[in-house]
This record gives structure tokens, C-alpha cells and sequence, in this order.
């Protein structure tokens, strides 16, 4: 193998960090940010007033800076770190930052969306005898995923490039690993490493233009 084919397979090989972490902050944010959501939205107003206070620090802080507190804080206060040494723990402690982050971020969208749908349509469902879950499911919730998958798209698109954050707990993602070799006189493998993104963002780009074309039978 060429110098160049062994450098793109290590970039590759680096790179699929940044999809795992991706993939995991998806599976988990998604759910949770419906929860916090619903949470802001609660009657119990200690409840709500809880939830968009943590919304309002996690939102009005840099994911960089709650990525090293949750990997460092708990060791540093004499708790003992709940991190396994190596890399497994360390992605782990990226990917429950990540989440966190996310999952209030998703919140906010979601509760827009949720509060967004006529308050008739509701009125109307109960009208016609259908309980609450009903009428989240079967009335609002679609009309919610068309209302909120420009935004949501733009938020998941971002996440592709925050995964690169997660190298500052020395997670050996695809940028730190072409910083290995800027350190070796070599730079075309840092610009590389955009063709990664632009590829993986371009697909999404595709992905959610078909969803929105999908969904166009919902019209505001």
C-alpha cells in the first residue's frame, strides 16, 4: 500500500469514531429530548421550572466545556471516575455529554412544534371521544414531524461536526488523527478530512429533502 492509500484507510478508520458517536447521540437524544420537552410544557409547575433551568444551562454553555466537566468533574471531586480507563471510556463519556446537550436542543424544537398544532384540532378529538394518546399520536404527531424537520434536520447536521469535539478527551477522531500528521509536515490529510464531512452531511442533506417531500400532505 501507497503512503496515501495507508493515510486515507487510518482517516477512514478514525472517522467511523465520529459516525459512532453520531449514531449513539441520535439513538438516545431523540427519545430523551421528547421527555424534557414534555417536561418544560408540565402543569407542575416546579417540574417545568426544573427542566428549563437545566434547558437554559446546558443551551447557554459550549458543549466543549460539558464535555470535560462530565469526563473530569466526578474524579476531581473525590468521587472516583465512573469512566473505564481507555478508549471505551472516554467515547462513553463524549457520547452521555453529547446526549445531554442534544436532548435539550431537541427539546425546545420539539416543544415548539407540539405547541404549534392548533389547540382546535385537540378540542376536536375530544370531541369525537378520543383520549389524550390518541390524539398526541394520531392527530399531533405527525403534524409535528412536518413542522419541525427543517430545524431538526439543521440540528442533526451540526452534530455531525460537533463529534469532532469529541477530541478533546483525546477520542482519536478523524481531525486529531490528521493533526497527527500536520505534526509530520503533512497537510493535505487535515483538508481530507472535510471530504468525510461534506460526504456524510450531503447524504443527510438528500435524506431529509426526500422526508420534507414525504411529508408535504401536511400543510400548515
Amino acid at each position: 500500500m501507497t503512503n496515501l492509500s495507508v493515510i486515507m484507510a487510518r482517516l477512514l478508520e478514525a472517522f467511523q469514531l465520529n459516525c459512532q458517536l453520531f449514531l449513539l447521540t441520535l439513538l438516545f437524544a431523540l427519545p430523551l429530548g421528547l421527555v424534557v420537552a414534555f417536561g418544560s410544557m408540565s402543569r407542575f409547575r416546579p417540574l417545568s421550572i426544573l427542566t428549563k433551568t437545566v434547558v437554559w444551562i446546558i443551551r447557554g454553555t459550549p458543549l466543549m466545556l460539558q464535555i470535560l466537566i462530565i469526563y473530569f468533574a466526578p474524579g476531581l471531586l473525590g468521587l472516583g471516575s465512573p469512566w473505564k480507563a481507555g478508549t471505551g471510556g472516554r467515547l462513553f463519556a463524549a457520547t452521555v455529554a453529547f446526549v445531554i446537550n442534544y436532548a435539550c436542543y431537541f427539546s425546545e424544537i420539539y416543544r415548539g412544534g407540539i405547541q404549534g398544532v392548533s389547540r382546535g384540532q385537540t378540542e376536536a378529538g375530544q370531541v369525537l371521544g378520543m383520549t389524550k394518546s390518541q390524539i398526541f399520536f394520531k392527530v399531533t404527531l405527525l403534524q409535528v414531524v412536518k413542522r419541525i424537520l427543517p430545524a431538526m434536520a439543521n440540528e442533526v447536521i451540526t452534530l455531525v461536526k460537533d463529534t469532532s469535539l469529541a477530541r478533546i478527551i483525546s477520542n482519536k477522531e478523524i481531525i486529531m488523527m490528521a493533526q497527527e500528521y500536520t505534526a509530520k509536515g503533512l497537510i493535505w490529510p487535515l483538508f481530507s478530512t472535510g471530504l468525510f464531512f461534506l460526504a456524510f452531511v450531503g447524504g443527510l442533506t438528500l435524506l431529509f429533502n426526500w422526508l420534507e417531500k414525504k411529508l408535504d400532505y401536511f400543510r400548515a
